[in-house]
């Protein structure tokens, strides 16, 4: 069964690809997507259900999607733990998708990504990809912008190391006012 994709950055299950550490990989090792043809061929069974078996580009389009066991696993699963992917936000996406639709969804991603662009281009010393991307995804978008503004006006001039602590400052301390998890849940 072969259905045409649409929406290659945002996953069967309902995560946004663009928000995710290894969308950002340099190399082999970089995902585009689990519906992008590099990763069509790996072993998962979600993807595998909805594209090959079940002919839906997401989950949610499928008739059994209420009682699919593997999808509500992956569901219940992200409302404690995560993976190299952040899982937090994974419920109010699929709640928003299905409210809106996937373009609107899309739209608050791509913009979600172009801060994260700007996070990792302006501050990140080598070692925040996966903070920045969990920040990215879980965060209000006008935090982040007015985060960003912020660190750049304070970081001025500094090095990249002592740049990056300054927007995990401003974020850490929006993060522990809000309750906001930074990092990846084990």
């Amino acid at each position: 069964m072969v259905i045409k994709i649409k929406y290659p950055d945002i996953g069967v299950c309902g995560l946004s690809c663009v928000l995710c550490p290894r969308y950002y990989t340099d190399g082999t090792s970089r995902c585009w997507g689990c519906k992008t043809p590099s990763r069509m061929g790996a072993i998962c069974p979600i993807t595998n259900c909805a594209l090959n078996k079940k002919g839906v580009e997401f989950c949610w389009k499928c008739g059994e999607s209420q009682s699919c066991p593997r999808w509500g696993k992956l569901r219940d699963f992200g409302k404690q733990h995560d993976s190299p992917k952040c899982y937090q936000t994974l419920e109010d996406d699929i709640a928003f998708i299905q409210q809106h639709d996937v373009a609107e969804f899309r739209i608050k991603q791509q913009i979600r990504a172009d801060l994260l662009t700007e996070m990792l281009r302006d501050f990140n010393e080598g070692r925040s990809k996966r903070y920045y991307c969990i920040a990215a995804t879980v965060m209000d978008i006008d935090e982040l912008r007015e985060s960003l503004s912020k660190a750049k006006k304070t970081s001025a001039g500094l090095g990249m190391k002592e740049k990056a602590k300054v927007l995990h400052s401003i974020l850490d301390e929006i993060a522990e006012r809000k309750g906001y998890y930074l990092k990846l849940r084990k």
